[in-house]
């Protein structure tokens, strides 16, 4: 799977250009391989004594078995929250190639990536077929469905990392994603500058975007597009931001992977944008401590916001109770595209 981020420290105001007021890679020793699913899950399905329940009609073994330890949530209360969740989800899931994060045994214990459709993927959860590099098609997950989502829930699934692209059009992506990802000893608001920083330059070149805060330590910037143009030229935009910025900053930013460039700075991920990458799911959960959520915000909001993973599976449902306006206003029916000009002002400046 393609998954794939300063400024100083005190965090100045900047009011949201068009007026919206309205929505990490596990550690090494937690990462397993697609083939190795079945084995994992077995593993951790032994030992539980709960009575089966259902939801959405979907069983679900084992509910009472604590998924994160730190605040006692158990394979229910992710099943449910995915079950109430799903009409946000599916709006940025649906007809989608997803890749998932499972951890059968909690997010403390061991988690698998798996982006292929194999015998372990309960019928509720659907395919599509997708050549890859080597010519060969393979079958990916795809999710239109509540009842898909509780599944994913009953195999240990966590976080959902979705493509950006669509299956009814997989070679003319419909989103821009700008992933900003900070060293570790980099506090948020450095973060927050960058995040209306690259707002700014998408700005300047046509584009309206909005923030995502990614339930770890960063911001995705991300700009809906109009299925025009292909991989190739979205992400030759993301490169020329990322390299204008670099630039522009070299000791605040690197547009390179790097681990040792990117010491002190933060990472301009904008190699999201190709043919098989993801980016993490809004309202996915994350496995990581704290139970911590990807949470759509304004542009209004985000100065005052004080962490990527403010928001938890424990607060979600506060949060949304309280708005009075979707964060994410108006992205849905934005209607822009990467034009000749939008491309040279993004490589050029």
């Amino acid at each position: 799977m393609g998954m794939h981020g300063g400024a100083s420290a005190k965090q100045t105001f900047r009011p949201p250009r068009n007026n919206l007021n309205r929505a990490p890679a596990l550690p090494r020793d937690r990462r397993r391989h697609d083939r190795e699913a079945c084995s994992v899950a077995e593993h951790a399905e032994s030992g539980a004594g709960d009575e089966d329940t259902e939801i959405l009609g979907i069983r679900i073994s084992h509910p009472d078995r604590v998924v994160f330890e730190g605040q006692g949530a158990t394979k229910r209360a992710v099943a449910e929250y995915l079950a109430g969740m799903a009409p946000r989800m599916l709006d940025h899931l649906r007809d989608r190639p997803t890749s998932l994060v499972r951890c059968p045994s909690g997010a403390g214990g061991k988690c698998f990536y798996q982006k292929h459709h194999t015998g372990s993927v309960p019928d509720e959860i659907g395919e599509t077929q997708i050549e890859e590099k080597d010519g060969d098609l393979a079958s990916y997950l795809v999710f239109n469905s509540a009842e898909a989502l509780v599944a994913a829930a009953q195999i240990g699934a966590l976080e959902f990392h979705i493509w950006g692209a669509r299956t009814d059009k997989l070679e003319r992506p419909d989103r821009l994603v700008i992933d900003l990802d900070p060293d570790e000893g980099l506090g948020f608001d450095p973060v927050k500058d960058a995040a209306f920083e690259v707002r700014d330059l998408l700005a300047k070149a046509g584009l309206d975007s909005w923030p995502l805060l990614t339930g770890g330590k960063g911001i995705h910037v991300v700009a809906p597009l109009q299925r025009r143009q292909p991989w190739e030229t979205v992400k030759a935009a993301a490169k020329g931001l990322a390299r204008q910025l670099t630039e522009k900053a070299p000791d605040t930013y690197v547009d390179e992977a790097s681990k040792s460039r990117r010491k002190g700075r933060i990472f301009i991920d904008w190699l999201r944008n190709e043919r098989g990458a993801t980016a993490i799911c809004p309202f996915s959960l994350r496995a990581r401590p704290g139970a911590p959520v990807a949470t759509p915000v304004s542009w209004m909001e985000l100065p005052g916001i004080e962490t990527a993973n403010a928001y938890t599976l424990s607060t979600i449902g506060q949060r949304l109770a309280a708005l009075n306006a979707d964060p994410w206003e108006g992205y849905s029916s934005t209607r822009q595209s990467i034009s000749a000009e939008t491309l040279t002002k993004l490589e050029s400046g």
